[in-house]
C-alpha cells in the first residue's frame, strides 16, 4: 500500500503529477490501484504496457497460450527471442524491462467458470482483451456478479469495438448489447480472417485509456456507449446503448444467477 509518492515517483510519473486532473493524489490512487488483463496479445500487448508505464500498482495477466512468431505483427509485448515460452512469462520479461516497481500477478491457464469469481473479486477493474465468445460472456457474467466494472475491446481485420461495463451499477452489461453468441459459422477469428497488425495498438491503447479513467474517475465514461473503429476509413463513431430490460443477467428480472460457460453451438 503506497501512503505517499517517493522522489523517484515524483521523477517517474511527473507528466501525470503535473496534470490538474491527476496530480498526486491521482497517481497514488494508481499505484494502489489492481487490474486483471485477460490475455496477453495484440490488445492485452498495449494495454499491459500502458498500465504498467503509468503506474498502475498490481497487474494481473490471464494467459494459457505460447507465443508464436506469427504473434510478433501485433502483439508487441512479445519478441523473437521468446517465441515458444509461455506469454505471461514472456509478458512479465516486457513490463519489467518498463517498470519494475508495479507488482504483477501471473494467472497461468484458462479463465473458467470454476476459477473466475476467486480471480476477479480481487481486483478493482478487469479489461478483456480475449479473442473468443464464450470467454467474453463469462468475463461479462462475472464481473457483473461481482460488481466490478468491465472494459472490452475486439478486433477483426482492419476494425474494432471498445465500450465499457458497469451493470452492476446503472449502465448495460455485454449481454444487453449482444444478447446471444453469434452462430460459429458466422464468426472468423483473427487466424482466419486475418488482423492489420497496429489495430490492436489503436484499440488497445483507448482500452488502457479508458482503464485509467474509471480508476481515477476522469472524463465521460463509455458504459453506456459503444465505440467503433474504422482504420481503413479513419473513422471514430460511438452508439449509445441503454440498458435492456429483458437482459437474463442486468435486466429487471433476471434469469443468471451465477457463473455460467455460455456454449458457441
Amino acid at each position: 500500500m503506497h501512503a505517499e509518492i517517493t522522489d523517484d515517483q515524483l521523477l517517474r510519473y511527473a507528466r501525470h503529477i503535473i496534470l490538474d486532473e491527476v496530480g498526486e493524489e491521482g497517481q497514488l490512487k494508481l499505484l494502489n490501484s489492481k487490474v486483471l488483463v485477460v490475455g496477453a496479445g495484440g490488445l492485452g500487448s498495449p494495454i499491459l504496457l500502458y498500465l504498467a508505464a503509468a503506474g498502475v500498482g498490481t497487474l494481473g495477466i490471464v494467459d494459457f497460450d505460447t507465443v508464436d512468431i506469427s504473434n510478433l505483427q501485433r502483439q508487441i509485448l512479445h519478441a523473437t527471442n521468446r517465441v515458444g515460452a509461455p506469454k505471461v512469462d514472456s509478458a512479465i520479461e516486457a513490463i519489467r524491462a518498463v517498470n519494475s516497481e508495479i507488482t504483477i500477478c501471473p494467472h497461468k491457464g484458462k479463465l473458467t467458470a470454476e476459477n473466475a469469481m476467486e480471480l476477479v473479486r480481487d481486483y478493482d477493474l478487469v479489461t478483456d482483451g480475449c479473442d473468443n465468445f464464450t470467454t467474453r460472456y463469462l468475463i461479462n457474467d462475472v464481473c457483473h456478479l461481482a460488481g466490478v466494472p468491465l472494459v472490452a475491446g475486439a478486433l477483426q481485420r482492419f476494425e474494432g469495438q471498445l465500450s465499457t461495463f458497469k451493470s452492476h451499477k446503472d449502465g448495460p452489461c455485454y449481454r444487453c448489447l449482444f444478447p446471444n453468441p453469434p452462430p460459429p459459422a458466422t464468426t472468423a477469428s483473427c487466424e482466419t480472417a486475418g488482423i492489420f497488425g497496429s489495430i490492436a495498438g489503436v484499440i488497445g491503447t483507448v482500452q488502457a485509456t479508458e482503464v485509467l479513467k474509471e480508476l481515477l474517475g476522469l472524463g465521460e465514461s463509455l458504459s453506456g456507449s459503444l465505440l467503433l473503429y474504422d482504420g481503413l476509413n479513419t473513422t471514430f463513431r460511438k452508439i449509445r446503448v441503454p440498458p435492456d430490460p429483458a437482459c437474463p443477467l442486468c435486466g429487471s428480472q433476471p434469469t443468471i444467477t451465477s457463473v455460467e460457460v455460455v456454449p458457441q453451438s
